[in-house]
């Protein structure tokens, strides 16, 4: 017996009328008659004397009647306190993410779930690429944010936003004071770029190479930090994202200028293991991150 069955029992006997409860469970009222018969048949008693009119629930029905309530009652609480358990927001989630998003980003939404869930706990780790996705799949971090986010069976990726990117000089550079710069306008520059096997180094060699660009690589880093201080000893220019120089650049360390490149942008995603299921506290999370996301302009900022 399935309790749909059981609870359409209990309202023909509480409306003491078929038609009216088959109305409520959206069955006819031939299709009700015939599940009160299957568990009267399955209990080898009967429940409701068809008989007399209106009919009658006899003494096993009476009996059953009680027994149902209390079961579905249970049911119900049991349905209460599992919902209680599921919305409830505690213990630790296990953050890795890369540097550049680990320093600019994550410490700000952090502080900020953890006021709006005080008894939650994240704990972050900011990491190479690979080894990102390396904590993830071998369970050491519930949750990874990285940029190009890899293709992988084991790996669920949401995408958070996408990142303009910006021409990044010393100060004093010719280009600094630009409202644009213009893909030309890097040819034979001296370039202090990512290391070869980054995906965001393909990504910007690529673009460099549709638009007949060659410039003069001179250092090779692994982060955006580095990136940064080799272009404030004037080592050279790069392209790094955009908000990862915001600070700087208000401030003229230094210089932040818009690239006239609209579609090379470096995508943000956030990954989990396809396998195993988010906590509620890592899910809560994540839809922390994707509603700043879209408070903050959408999955274009």
């Amino acid at each position: 017996m399935q309790l749909e069955s059981l609870r359409l029992f209990c309202d023909v006997v509480r409306l003491r009328s078929f038609s009216r409860a088959a109305e409520e469970h959206f069955v006819s009222q031939s299709a009700a008659s015939q599940a009160i018969q299957q568990i009267e048949q399955h209990l080898g008693v009967g429940l409701i004397d068809r008989t007399k009119r209106p009919f009658v629930v006899t003494p096993e029905g009476e009996a059953f009647y009680g027994a149902c309530r209390t079961l579905l009652d249970g049911w119900e609480k049991a349905k209460a306190e599992i919902g209680a358990v599921k919305a409830r927001v505690d213990g630790t989630v296990r953050v890795a993410a890369i540097y550049s998003v680990g320093l600019h980003d994550a410490s700000r939404h952090i502080q900020r779930f953890m006021s709006l869930y005080p008894e939650a706990r994240v704990e972050l780790e900011c990491l190479h690429p690979h080894k990102v996705v390396e904590a993830v799949i071998r369970d050491q971090a519930d949750v990874g944010i990285m940029s190009y986010p890899p293709t992988d069976r084991a790996l669920t990726v949401v995408p958070l936003r996408q990142e303009p990117m910006a021409f990044v000089c010393h100060p004093s550079h010719p280009l600094a004071r630009r409202r644009v710069v213009m893909p030309a306008q890097l040819n034979g520059e001296a370039f202090v770029a990512f290391d070869r096997e980054l995906t965001i180094r393909k990504a910007i060699d690529r673009a460099l190479r549709q638009h007949n660009v060659r410039v003069e690589t001179t250092m090779e880093f692994d982060n955006v930090e580095t990136i940064k201080q080799a272009i404030m000893i004037k080592a050279g220019v790069s392209i790094l994202p955009r908000h990862t120089v915001e600070m700087e650049g208000r401030v003229r360390t230094l210089g932040v200028v818009p690239l006239g490149v609209p579609d090379l942008v470096r995508p943000v995603g956030i990954i989990h293991r396809r396998q195993k299921p988010l906590t509620p506290t890592a899910s809560r999370f994540v839809q922390h991150l994707l509603k700043d996301a879209s408070d903050a302009g959408g999955l274009t900022t």
